[in-house]
């Protein structure tokens, strides 16, 4: 689904105790909160407005509604009035959907005239909305909680940055990753309990042989070769004479697509360890489906093909790109570190900063025929990296702050897509959490999706979450997760 198409409800909490006039304001007042938000721009997705709950049974009732509606991507709830907590244990007890717990009020200030005890009993989510958080806290359910007026854009932009993280959850839980081949031999970081994946995340990660999409792209009809060459000449700058090596790219690209639609897939890997049959590495075909959304992972790293997919659908529409990516070589002048990212042919060119040339070069591994790839600079901006690794018995989701610059090296005999940034705090600070929290090699780095999200997500996911910040400490980092280690071991038990 695309992420418009998706949509919160709104469910107030109240009581019967004070009247029916009163509840028939509280919804009034809720409706337009819930028009109002909607009108204002900020937000991704549309919120709808749902019910006002003020019995055991309503709140059942809402809820597994939620549960069973696909469209339905989490529920946001604000306790208008005073809403007794026990009357939502049954249906948040069966809670499927991410839950953003509203406390706001519909009037931004206390009226010196006009309050009297009817105003009171109307107007009382600052205690209503602790009952309301005493319960999850109780409960221990997952939930994001924002607090401030309605009508200011930080929180608006608050929930919409929930609702993303909560669209990549629906994401996740549908998602398919389908694998050409294998793992890269003796990895140890691209490696993982698939099973574990599906139980925690939804996804469905299983393996097609390399034999099957080299017949397909043997297959492709040359009328469909020559309509997608046409559309590489119109969005990037062919710069190669090798147009056969073009041209086999396209076969790629299009025989890849169509087993991944077949399929239902939204992600893929590979391995240049694994072209049996294929006469070049995909480069130029992997960066195409990357631009059109697909998620991807080198050396068959399928958690970081799947988290990629889902950063991009989290990030969809804000323009910035995400791509597959990993960290290659460093800059290590005292005072100006900073690390070179790409990946040999399979970097998007969603990150790109300049028009995209199709270039064709030797690779130097994997014993097949020179690929054809997309060769640019990524832009120049904050942006986030974020690794998912598989600790034993749970997933850690990692994080870090960087900020991408322009090359200070021209490069000219490095053909491939790159991208040049300061990691947070620093690169030695940076690269000794970074191995210190055990972050893998491959990595997805967004330019629209932030900590914040990156965090909603692993909260709804109930999976560890680490943050390199630009204020974070090598030994404060290590003592925060040998104690986090004993909580989440705790946890598994």
């Amino acid at each position: 689904m695309k992420l418009k198409e998706y949509r919160f409800w709104f469910v107030a909490g109240s009581q019967f105790l004070y009247g029916p006039e009163t509840l028939a304001q509280v919804e009034s007042d809720c409706r337009t909160m819930v028009e109002s938000l909607n009108q204002s721009g900020a937000l991704p997705c549309q919120i709808e407005y749902k019910d006002i709950i003020k019995t055991n049974d309503g709140a059942v009732k809402v809820i597994k509604e939620a549960n069973y509606d696909d469209t339905c991507a989490g529920i946001i709830t604000f306790c208008h009035t005073f809403s007794p907590s026990k009357m939502w244990i049954n249906g948040l007890g069966m809670l499927q959907k991410p839950w953003l717990h509203f406390h706001t009020q519909f009037n931004r200030t206390i009226p010196n005239e006009e309050i009297d005890m009817d105003y009171m009993n109307l107007h009382q989510s600052a205690h209503g909305d602790r009952e309301h958080g005493f319960i999850g806290a109780r409960m221990r359910i997952p939930r994001k909680v924002v607090v401030g007026y309605w009508q200011d854009e930080e929180v608006q932009q608050s929930i919409a940055g929930w609702m993303r993280a909560a669209a990549g959850v629906q994401e996740s839980r549908g998602l398919r990753v389908m694998r050409f081949g294998d793992n890269m031999r003796s990895v140890a970081v691209t490696e993982g309990d698939k099973v574990e994946a599906q139980i925690k995340f939804g996804w469905q990660v299983n393996t097609w042989p390399v034999g099957e999409l080299a017949e397909r792209i043997d297959a492709v009809a040359p009328a469909e070769i020559d309509a997608l060459l046409r559309e590489y000449e119109e969005k990037y700058v062919v710069t190669t004479d090798a147009l056969d090596a073009v041209r086999y790219q396209a076969r790629e690209e299009i025989a890849m697509r169509q087993m991944l639609e077949r399929e239902g897939c939204t992600a893929f890997s590979n391995t240049f360890e694994d072209l049996y049959g294929m006469r070049q590495l995909p480069g130029l075909a992997s960066q195409r489906l990357m631009e059109q959304g697909y998620g991807y992972g080198g050396e068959g790293d399928w958690k970081a093909a799947a988290m990629t997919r889902i950063l991009k659908v989290i990030g969809e529409g804000l323009g910035g790109g995400a791509t597959f990516m990993e960290d290659y070589t460093y800059d290590l002048t005292r005072g100006k570190e900073l690390s070179l990212g790409s990946h040999m042919l399979e970097v998007c060119p969603s990150v790109a900063s300049n028009r995209p040339r199709i270039e064709v070069h030797p690779l130097g591994i994997g014993g097949k025929e020179p690929p054809a790839r997309l060769v640019f600079e990524g832009r120049p901006g904050k942006a986030v990296v974020a690794c998912l690794i598989d600790m034993g018995g749970r997933f850690r989701l990692l994080a870090q702050d960087i900020e991408c610059i322009q090359p200070t090296q021209t490069m000219p005999n490095l053909p491939v897509a790159r991208v040049m940034w300061k990691p947070m705090p620093d690169l030695r600070t940076g690269a000794q959490c970074w191995i210190i929290a055990g972050g893998a090699h491959h990595t997805t780095l967004s330019y629209d999706v932030t900590a914040d999200q990156l965090r909603d997500f692993a909260r709804i996911m109930d999976i560890e979450f680490v943050h390199i910040t630009k204020d974070t400490v090598p030994e404060e980092l290590e003592e925060k997760l040998l104690l986090m280690d004993s909580v989440w071991r705790t946890k598994e038990k």
